[in-house]
């Protein structure tokens, strides 16, 4: 990446924030440009400092990190979510990712996983481990199931468009899918924002929501 990714950190542990601050920045490409003790102010401070990503905890004061989220991508400012929490992924993942989040991850593998998660996201692509992928397609299964309805859309899409949502959901980059397609990564955007545009979707993370609930994401 030739720009440092601005980070915003949401969470109301002054000292963890500080721990995360040291981690984040021994990396030469990301930047901590400002922090938030509450959800409130995580929605403020994205509004007024329009970071790249927001590192979000779940658990605050006042406004919660979940409905946080929910506004800062209402917002559409091109700020992504990363939601950072003790929380185990059965608990929120559903309710996360619906509320527009570009990514998940518990605090108990952030040290080994953080940076990651940050450039995946920051590439524009959705960052979910394979185990809250799996989980994400059994819960949402168990919806259908218990009476959830279908959702239309996915035969508005051609064969190639399918293929490159598919891929898209399972986390590969634009330059992944084009050598497994054969095409270049800038026809797989063109082909991703044609998609986005047939489905009425705003953001990446609702393409990753949109695959669950049709079957095209695998069980891993």
């Amino acid at each position: 990446m030739s720009d440092r990714v601005r980070i915003l950190l949401a969470d109301d542990h002054a000292i963890f924030r500080a721990g995360l601050r040291a981690l984040l920045e021994l990396e030469d490409e990301l930047e901590v440009v400002g922090e938030a003790a509450s959800g409130d102010e995580a929605v403020e401070r994205a509004l007024a400092l329009r970071p790249d990503i927001v590192i979000m905890d779940l658990s605050m004061p006042g406004t919660h990190g979940l409905e946080a989220t929910r506004r800062i991508a209402a917002l559409d400012i091109g700020v992504s979510v990363l939601v950072l929490t003790v929380h185990a992924e059965e608990e929120y993942l559903v309710p996360v990712v619906d509320a527009g989040a570009s990514g998940y991850l518990t605090k108990a593998s952030a040290g080994r996983d953080l940076v990651d998660a940050i450039r995946v996201v920051a590439r524009g692509e959705v960052y979910l481990p394979a185990r809250a992928t799996t989980l994400l397609l059994q819960q949402y299964r168990k919806a259908e199931r218990d009476g959830g309805a279908a959702v239309p859309g996915l035969n508005e899409l051609s064969a190639r468009e399918t293929e490159v949502l598919a891929l898209t959901a399972e986390g590969y980059s634009s330059t992944e899918i084009g050598q497994k397609l054969f095409i270049s990564p800038k026809t797989v955007d063109t082909y991703r924002a044609r998609i986005m545009q047939k489905l009425r979707l705003n953001h990446r993370s609702e393409l990753v929501r949109f695959a669950l609930r049709t079957g095209l994401l695998r069980e891993v």
